[in-house]
């Protein structure tokens, strides 16, 4: 029971932090919150969707959603952010929060209101473990398999290639960097397209794993990235995956041993607030100078 429920939890925690690191990678350079990163979560669900229902081709589907979601992000991050990059934090958080409504709007104006169910599952059957009463879905299987490749890639990504090089440089000081004659503009596109394909990949292996999407599934992860983020230490992309997967864990431990006293989704927000009272930078996060 207690390792069926740890794997239960390490896949919740995979989701969330693919969620999460889009919105992160954006904050850790820009300061400002996009909340319209989790509308990239349901609309690479729905592009998945749309093409695994013409095709019937999942990889060519997961393909689909990511790229298409991903190229979406560029377009938001030059004709939503770009214009606000002089503005106060707060316009641009709003104007994310604005979008991500929109969106959802309109996929539900395209796609109807009603749940679509996306029976994309079979890929890789069931494993039943006898010996430690183990079950290990096909779903979960391609979720892990899928969020270690994503994370190792952004790890090499931000840590052994000069484009890392250049992120870390304007995360440190933008107009620094920028005297430096490296493109920011370049780095910052590259975080949305990065973050908004992250997100779509997670919104569509929930989609595969809980076999439907429907136009409202970006609103709780809209909020509990949120969590994440901050828990992890604004801007921090090992702290976000540490914060996932805490809160992941939490969620199938508590629910499993102990039951819900609060609706599930609230824990995330009872643990962040915990964990705040001890380290109020958050779990990686640096404390600010007085």
């Amino acid at each position: 029971m207690f390792l069926q429920q740890v794997v239960n939890g390490i896949v919740v925690g995979s989701v969330y932090a693919l969620t999460a690191l889009g919105a992160t990678l954006v904050y850790g350079i820009l300061r400002i919150l996009d909340i319209s990163n989790a509308a990239a979560y349901a609309t690479g669900a729905y592009i998945a969707f749309f093409v695994y229902s013409a095709t019937g081709n999942l990889l060519l589907s997961f393909a689909a959603g990511v790229v298409l979601t991903a190229l979406l992000g560029l377009a938001v991050q030059r004709y939503l952010f770009a214009p606000l990059m002089e503005k106060p934090p707060l316009v641009s958080l709003i104007a994310s929060i604005g979008l991500f409504i929109c969106t959802q709007d309109l996929l539900r104006l395209v796609a109807g209101p009603q749940i679509q169910n996306f029976h994309a599952g079979g890929v890789l059957p069931n494993i039943y473990l006898e010996r430690i009463n183990l079950t290990v879905y096909g779903s979960w299987v391609i979720v892990l398999l899928v969020t270690a490749a994503l994370l190792a890639f952004l790890y090499l990504l931000l840590n052994h290639s000069a484009i890392g090089l250049a992120w870390r440089a304007t995360a440190q000081d933008l107009e620094t960097t920028q005297a430096m004659g490296i493109n920011t503009n370049r780095v910052i596109a590259l975080n949305f397209l990065l973050g908004y394909g992250f997100a779509a990949a997670a919104g569509i292996m929930v989609g595969i794993m809980y076999k439907y999407v429907f136009p409202t599934m970006g609103d709780v992860p809209a909020y509990k990235m949120l969590a994440v983020i901050v828990l992890g230490g604004l801007g921090n992309p090992l702290g976000t995956v540490l914060a996932a997967m805490i809160i992941g864990l939490a969620e199938t431990l508590i629910g499993g041993y102990i039951g819900f006293f609060l609706p599930r989704d609230a824990l995330a927000f009872v643990i962040l607030i915990l964990i705040l009272l001890w380290r109020p930078q958050g779990l990686l996060g640096r404390r600010q100078a007085n």
